[in-house]
């Protein structure tokens, strides 16, 4: 059962192509509802596909959540349309839309400028200058090649919308994240976190984004999974334990990088003297978390700290440290919520695509929500010592208020108290002035019940910042496949192979009666059965010759397989029989089977006794194949 391996180049431009093959073939994933003619934008997960996603997202709830302390809420993926109207998403969740005047497809804007320009973030452009590049490189469309120059480029909102309940329904949306599902639940979780900053809460479910042009299979979909962490902390008090991340070395591309002319290209196209304008972009910038902080290169401690416990992830689920950076946003594509954001990227094909999003996204989501709800979403910050301190407060005259605004009456109240707190100054005259819907309304300061009093207080109320690691899982499980993505020969044949990490594999091991054989298939079947005590994802193949059962498992990625054949009879007979010669109890501890490793394709002779232990160990990481001692090995 021996195989000679050869290695082979990888033609990594078409790796794509071939991954998108593979997976409708081997079950990861495919286009949903191809029945009816399949619909843009939507994937289904195959049996390989959902174990895969199903591993990184343990993977990653065991790092961000478990590992970290942090809790996990799994909330609605509908959500009634104030929330938006807080969160700003009805008002500045849009992608450029540009239309074919031939044909009327519509594409994204960003996207036809990217692909066929130099510019490389045209979501940070301005509309204005975007429909400039469109005319000045006469851009076309890509579906049936008419030109797009003089056609205008337009928002369009992404969010699903839908009602809620029969009849005279309360409108709502399908959440285009899952992070207003944990903003919008803070003064409840707050208690769970028995109100001591910091503390995160993590969520990993469905968001929906009616992208205008979804593409590049699992990549850019209109449903997607997205695992995300909001950590709360007061940003005057709460600092990371950098030392634990302080050498994780990173490939970092700032902003300034980013936007910064190269001396070394702007030196090459003078002297080519062909006339056109220098290009912009910079370097690429190695180093640690820890130099990163201190140089101020990652203005954020908290930011800083989630990346380097990102890299380290990153590196362990399989992404391809070589193919792997991090990119500061720019000021123009920066989310309308962010101080600063850095995107975790993998390279694919030549192309950089967004694994993940770093935020800073200091109060906006909580400020917004407190703005537009009657609950609180403060925490209590307790002060060293109690403080003494002037306040302004107002006692309103109601029986005055009352026949005077009637139904406002209380809003009056509201306006009053905000205003001694912003301008105690307003109130030193006859008559106060307020704004009320627009208008101007002046009551007599002696009606407000206006003083300022010494009040003795232990602390004040404050509103937590968020920072926000948010990870796209979809784009993930992409990603790892096509960084395991292989090709060599084995036996004077072309294999194809995903190096998979052990644990992310959707399956493990493999287990194969060498042929049809009775007492093979059950040697075989007991042997699966051990393995799935152990608690390994296994699965069983009698079909075809042993070699091609061996491809099967290559290509979806299984990391080792075992094959039970008639020497593992033999020696359990042979045991069977010394046993029974010396008037011991039967035993079959001295058969062995065939275990083969998916990389290099080695093998050896394990015992099936020890094989569940041995396995497991693998699985953890606690044993190296090539340690192992084995018999027969090849």
């Amino acid at each position: 059962m021996s195989e000679q391996q050869t290695e082979s180049a990888e033609t990594d431009d078409s790796i794509g192509e071939k991954l998108v093959e593979l997976a409708k073939r081997r079950g990861y994933f495919f286009q949903s509802s191809g029945a009816y003619g399949g619909v843009g934008g939507f994937y289904t997960f195959g049996p390989q596909g959902a174990a895969l996603k199903g591993n990184v997202e343990d993977a990653w709830r065991d790092r961000f959540a478990v590992a970290e302390g942090n809790m996990e809420i799994d909330a609605p993926t509908i959500m009634p349309e104030p929330v938006f109207e807080a969160s700003g998403h009805l008002d500045g969740f849009d992608d450029m839309l540009v239309e074919c005047p031939d044909c009327g497809e519509s594409h994204r804007a960003d996207h036809i400028v990217e692909d066929n320009t130099e510019y490389e973030d045209a979501e940070s452009l301005p509309i204005p200058e975007v429909e400039e590049v469109i005319a000045e490189y006469e851009l076309v469309c890509p579906n049936c090649g008419t030109g797009l120059a003089g056609q205008a480029v337009e928002t369009f909102n992404l969010m699903f919308g839908t009602n809620i309940g029969p009849g005279d329904s309360q409108p709502g949306y399908l959440r285009p994240e899952t992070a207003q599902g944990i903003f919008v639940e803070f003064p409840r979780l707050k208690e769970y976190a028995r109100n001591q900053l910091p503390f995160g809460v993590t969520q990993i479910g469905r968001a929906y984004r009616n992208e205008i042009s979804p593409r590049r299979s699992i990549i850019r979909t209109r449903e997607f999974t997205q695992a995300e962490l909001e950590f709360f902390i007061d940003p005057e008090t709460d600092e990371p334990d950098l030392s634990a991340v302080a050498d994780v070395e990173v490939r970092l591309y700032p902003a300034s990088e980013q936007t910064a002319e190269s001396a070394a290209q702007r030196a090459a196209e003078e002297a080519s003297g062909d006339g056109e304008e220098p290009r912009e972009g910079g370097e690429e910038i190695r180093t640690t978390i820890g130099d990163a902080v201190a140089e101020g290169v990652i203005a954020s401690p908290w930011v800083a700290y989630f990346l380097g416990v990102a890299k380290r992830w990153y590196d362990a689920v399989g992404v391809d440290m070589d193919r792997f950076r991090f990119r500061q946003h720019l000021a123009g594509e920066r989310a309308h919520y962010a101080s600063d954001c850095w995107d975790a990227e993998g390279e694919l094909d030549g192309n950089w695509i967004e694994l993940a999003g770093f935020s800073d996204r200091g109060d906006y989501d909580l400020s917004k929500h407190a703005a537009h709800s009657e609950d609180r979403f403060t925490v209590f910050r307790q002060y060293d010592e109690p403080k003494t301190v002037e306040r302004a407060t107002v006692d309103p005259d109601m029986s005055y208020l009352g026949p005077e605004f009637g139904g406002d009456a209380q809003a009056v109240v509201s306006e009053l108290e905000t205003l001694a707190e912003r301008d105690r100054a307003a109130f030193e005259g006859d008559n106060v002035t307020i704004e009320l819907d627009g208008e101007s309304h002046e009551l007599p300061t002696e009606k407000t019940g206006f003083a300022v009093e010494e009040q003795t207080e232990a602390g004040e109320h404050i509103i937590p910042h968020v920072i926000e690691p948010s990870f796209g899982v979809d784009r993930l499980v992409y990603t790892v496949l096509h960084h395991a993505y292989r090709e060599d020969e084995v036996d004077g044949e072309d294999r194809t192979y995903l190096e998979l990490d052990p644990e992310v594999a959707p399956t493990f091991v493999g287990v194969f009666p060498l042929q049809n054989d009775d007492e093979l298939e059950a040697t075989a079947n007991d042997i699966v059965a051990d393995l799935r005590d152990a608690g390994l994802s296994v699965t069983y193949d009698d079909s075809g010759n042993i070699g091609r059962r061996y491809r099967r498992q290559d290509e979806v990625g299984t990391p080792f397989c075992v094959t039970v054949d008639y020497e593992t009879l033999e020696e359990r007979e042979a045991q069977r029989a010394s046993d029974t010669a010396s008037g011991d109890a039967p035993r079959a501890e001295a058969a062995t089977v065939t275990v083969r490793e998916r990389d290099t394709t080695a093998q050896k002779r394990l015992p099936v006794s020890e094989l569940p232990e041995i396995m497991a160990d693998l699985r953890a990481g606690e044993l190296a194949f090539e340690d192992l001692d084995g018999k027969n090995e090849s």
